[in-house]
Formats: structure tokens, sequence, C-alpha cells
């Protein structure tokens, strides 16, 4: 077993979600490697996060994001394993 680098696709709940304050929420149950806060239409944003961490862990680290208030939506775009 390794390590994977994932990125993930956050979606808040609503335009009004302080997508910061998430991130920091976030920050605060994994460790996230890089981040960035992407707009896609009608004043809606998305988070999206890098993390590093071993493969079996993967499902509890998506559950971990689901759990900090205003996610709506937790998408994995890519996972490489390194």
């Amino acid at each position: 077993m390794g390590n994977v680098a994932v990125t993930f696709k956050i979606m808040p709940e609503s335009p009004e979600v302080d997508l910061e304050k998430m991130k920091k929420e976030i920050g605060k149950k994994i460790e996230v490697k890089d981040s960035k806060i992407e707009p896609l239409a009608f004043g809606l944003s998305a988070l999206r996060i890098l993390i590093v961490v071993p493969d079996k862990e993967l499902g509890d680290i998506e559950n971990k994001i689901r759990s900090v208030e205003g996610v709506s939506e937790v998408e994995v775009e890519s996972s490489t394993l390194i």
C-alpha cells in the first residue's frame, strides 16, 4: 500500500457560505497540501483541495470533509498513487 495524492472538489450549500472559513475548518480535520477557490457560475464558487494520505484512509477523509458545516457535495476529481 502507498500514499495517494487526491484532489477534491467541494461544493458549498449556497453562495453565502464563506469558503475561506470552510477551508480553515477542513484544515483542522485533515492536512491540506494545497487549496484554491474557483468561481463557477451565478456567484457560486467551489473549493478545490489537494491532500496526500495512505490509500486505505481515503473513505474516512471524505467523511471528515462532509462533516464540515456548509459542505454540500464532495467529489474526487483526481487521484494518483505516489
